[in-house]
């Protein structure tokens, strides 16, 4: 690995597929002790990254694919944060960047793509409008299609997530790592990256995974709690956590086995407890997005039903500033 003055993904180009990850100057993400639910928990604040959230460890590693390959203009589809993140490195690189967004996105998410030049095609209707649209564009010779989940390059890049961990907590692994889960590209990256610490001789073993979904999309908690190898059908509800909301994930298959593997398990929180939960965050310094607060609500789920003891080390993922969808609070002025 490269000497410490070199922070981000940048540190870990011997571990990537591709040498020159395109770069915003990343540093390795805020960790942040405390208790939640009367668990030892290490906060890593993704929202540090440039664009504001973790999509940035693997849309580096996308963004220096595709200049590599030479390709000048692209087409994807996000509630926000992938495309933003995409849109950042684009910009960066000299790639023309069209963004398919649902319309209900996030007004600050759409001024953020908007601010980095992307053009940004508003689409009507749930989440899945929105990839339609997107992958009629590139059918129509618009440009490749970028998408954060199916890329395995994006993967590639969000296992940095797990090295930068691993090195901040004194080369050791957590016992339980915890993430909001939508597409499932941060839970992925983190089971190959813990994995390839294992296999490396670096860690004698990789953590139990957790993914907390919403209530309002919950096809891999639904299939985890029925035992099925496949993401569950279901109706997709309005719901706060815009990131989360993926009710055809398709790496859903491989989420559900890693999760498996790990020892690990999938739950879900309505937007009432991820409400609280990001209120009673923020009192605590951490503000985050609703997407990340799946995190802690989550957490005090996991802790209620014994999955995570209190004897555990917990690594929390949160994965994007509160900056990008401010919320009135539950409660106060």
């Amino acid at each position: 690995m490269a000497p410490l003055a070199v922070a981000g993904v940048r540190r870990y180009e011997r571990w990537l597929p591709v040498p020159k990850p395109v770069s915003l100057g990343e540093a390795m993400t805020p960790i942040a002790h405390g208790q939640w639910a009367g668990v030892d928990v290490v906060w890593k604040v993704e929202g540090g990254l440039p664009s504001g959230s973790f999509k940035d460890r693997g849309t580096a590693v996308l963004v220096g694919w595709l200049v590599e390959q030479g390709v000048d203009r692209v087409v994807d589809d996000s509630s926000g944060n992938a495309g933003a993140s995409l849109a950042a490195y684009c910009a960066r690189a000299g790639i023309a960047c069209e963004v398919h967004v649902p319309s209900s996105a996030s007004p600050a998410k759409v001024r953020q793509l908007h601010a980095y030049g992307a053009d940004v095609v508003l689409v009507p209707g749930p989440r899945s409008a929105a990839t339609d649209s997107a992958q009629e564009a590139a059918s129509g010779g618009r440009g490749i299609y970028a998408s954060h989940l199916w890329s395995p390059l994006f993967l590639a890049g969000t296992a940095t997530f797990a090295w930068e961990a691993w090195e901040q907590l004194g080369r050791t692994v957590p016992d339980a790592v915890v993430v909001p889960l939508g597409g499932g590209t941060l839970l992925l990256g983190a089971w190959r990256g813990f994995a390839a610490l294992r296999d490396a001789g670096l860690a004698s073993r990789a953590p139990r995974l957790y993914g907390v979904q919403s209530t309002a999309c919950e096809p891999l908690a639904t299939a985890f709690r029925s035992g099925g190898r496949e993401p569950a059908r279901v109706t997709l509800l309005g719901g706060l956590a815009e990131g989360a909301l993926v009710a055809h994930p398709p790496r859903g298959a491989a989420v559900l086995t890693a999760v498996r593997e790990s020892g690990g398990a999938i739950t879900s929180v309505d937007d009432a407890t991820l409400v609280a939960a990001r209120d009673a965050l923020a009192r605590s310094g951490l503000y985050v997005e609703p997407t990340s607060a799946l995190v802690p609500a989550g957490l005090e789920q996991l802790v209620a039903d014994g999955l995570i003891r209190p004897s555990d080390v917990v690594l929390a993922a949160l994965t994007g500033s509160g900056l990008k969808t401010p919320l009135a609070p539950a409660s106060g002025p």
